[in-house]
């Protein structure tokens, strides 16, 4: 759980921001839009106090549940927060990637996401985190790939299943980071956090493969063979990807135009007879 921010002390509302009276039929659209305009022109920045409600909505020549409407959009949008209490009021919340995950988290819960796109757009991101990563990897970074290993490898030698889950998810993140771009971290976040969600709804399988395969990348990467560190990475990922959507339903592949669409969903093939045990990471 990420931690809440420090409030901030009480302050009077950024006198940059102009704002004009609305007349449109979807008023909380035109008034998040003109709040996003003055952020992006930095009339607003980042911990910015608005004008109270009342202020705001006489400013804007709307009602206060209009305002109240606009203003819970841009939170859930992660561009303010809404504090309550003698100091709080609305205030431009420090950049981060909520939004991307809750986004993301949003679109697979509706539907709009399903399994095997999650699956195949986590391989392509990797392929260009894990170059990036090997280009750019200290010692310190190395050492903290070793550490959460270590970390994954106890937990899966004590049965713990959302823990091992836990740290083979992070191991992604680690990389991620040390691209040394937000954009690259933030995205591979969402695409983790639904990707926690999937592998826990399949549950627990045993999975002796991803402990070996994170061994060979590290060692791959610590001799600056990039493209070997890309391949191995790339193979363990579609041999998950095989296992995670053999354990789902899928659904049939769209018609062709003027062939005859079919009627039932098919299932994925499940593992033969020997029973072969899928990974888990």
């Amino acid at each position: 759980m990420r931690a809440a921010p420090a409030s901030p002390p009480a302050q009077a509302p950024d006198p940059g921001a102009g704002f004009s009276a609305i007349r449109s039929a979807r008023a909380f659209e035109e008034i998040a839009a003109q709040i996003r305009a003055e952020l992006a022109a930095g009339r607003l920045k980042v911990g910015s106090r608005l004008p109270s409600e009342r202020a705001l909505s006489e400013q804007f020549g709307v009602s206060r549940n209009t305002l109240r409407e606009a203003l819970r959009s841009l939170e859930h949008a992660g561009l303010i927060r809404l504090q309550k209490g003698a100091s709080g009021g609305a205030f431009i919340a420090e950049r981060s990637g909520e939004a991307v995950v809750t986004g993301l988290m949003d679109l697979y819960h509706v539907g709009a996401i399903g399994p095997a796109q999650l699956t195949q757009a986590r391989i392509w991101l990797e392929s260009v985190i894990v170059r990036e990563a090997c280009h750019r990897a200290t010692d310190e970074d190395l050492a903290a790939l070793a550490r959460n290993v270590e970390l994954a490898e106890a937990a899966q030698a004590a049965g713990d299943f959302d823990r091992r889950v836990e740290h083979h998810l992070d191991f992604h993140r680690i990389l991620a980071r040390m691209t040394g771009n937000p954009i690259m971290v933030v995205v591979m976040d969402g695409l983790l956090t639904v990707l926690l969600h999937f592998v826990r709804s399949i549950g627990d399988q045993h999975n002796p493969y991803t402990v070996p395969s994170r061994k060979r990348f590290l060692k791959h990467m610590e001799e600056g063979h990039a493209e070997a560190a890309v391949a191995e990475m790339e193979g363990m990922l579609k041999r998950l990807e095989r296992a995670y959507l053999s354990r789902v339903e899928v659904p049939a592949a769209a018609p062709v135009r003027g062939a005859k669409a079919p009627t039932a969903r098919t299932r994925a093939p499940k593992a033969s007879a020997a029973r072969t045990r899928a990974p888990k990471a």
